[in-house]
């Protein structure tokens, strides 16, 4: 079991690949939606962009590579592609268990890039939607991760300082987020091993 120090008195989740084992799917149905665009959409390329909406990734592909892609078709696609896959999702068990032991404990809320249809989804499909009344997405957010703004604005609606605030994160600009924002943070990847296959 993943240990709290004491000192935390609120928990933020990020959600893909933290609570939820959704990554690999995410990874299929990005390499659908870029590939037919001439990159190779590979497991290293995905984890550097991990934690950026839908929208901001493709911008930035399109900055890496000198492609023209428009993120909203683009995104389009990703998004329907991923849709097909979401009712395969299976909960990340190490931190769940973490969720489902500080539930009425401590405050705890999400902080995640997904959509908030897409959070809403993929809580109700592993079944944990009822832990969180705080689920902080890219819908409700100017400046996404690594920018601190998420965890802020969870932080904020628990009512803890976020240096009593402790954040579980497998993405990089995530943790960066985090630490940014003053926070402890959980790497998720010490305790559970994503594996990308195409």
């Amino acid at each position: 079991m993943i240990e709290i120090p004491k000192q935390v008195k609120g928990l933020i989740f990020d959600l893909d690949g933290t609570i939820a084992n959704t990554m690999q799917n995410h990874f299929l149905s990005w390499r659908e939606a870029i590939l037919p665009h001439g990159i190779d959409f590979n497991a290293e390329l995905f984890k550097s962009l991990t934690g950026k909406p839908r929208e901001a990734t493709i911008i930035r592909l399109n900055e890496m590579f000198g492609t023209n892609m428009d993120p909203i078709a683009v995104g389009k696609v990703k998004g329907e592609t991923f849709k097909k896959m979401v009712n395969q999702t299976k909960e990340i068990s190490v931190v769940a268990d973490v969720v489902r032991k500080y539930h009425t404990v401590l405050p705890m809320s999400i902080g995640t890039g997904s959509t908030k249809n897409g959070a809403k989804t993929t809580l109700e499909v592993i079944g944990m939607n009822h832990f969180f009344d705080i689920v902080i997405t890219a819908n409700d957010i100017q400046n996404p991760k690594p920018h601190p703004e998420t965890f802020l604005k969870c932080a904020d609606l628990m009512g803890i300082n976020p240096k009593e605030c402790i954040v579980f994160e497998d993405g990089i600009l995530g943790m960066q987020a985090a630490k940014e924002a003053g926070m402890l943070v959980v790497d998720v990847n010490d305790y559970f091993k994503m594996e990308f296959t195409v």
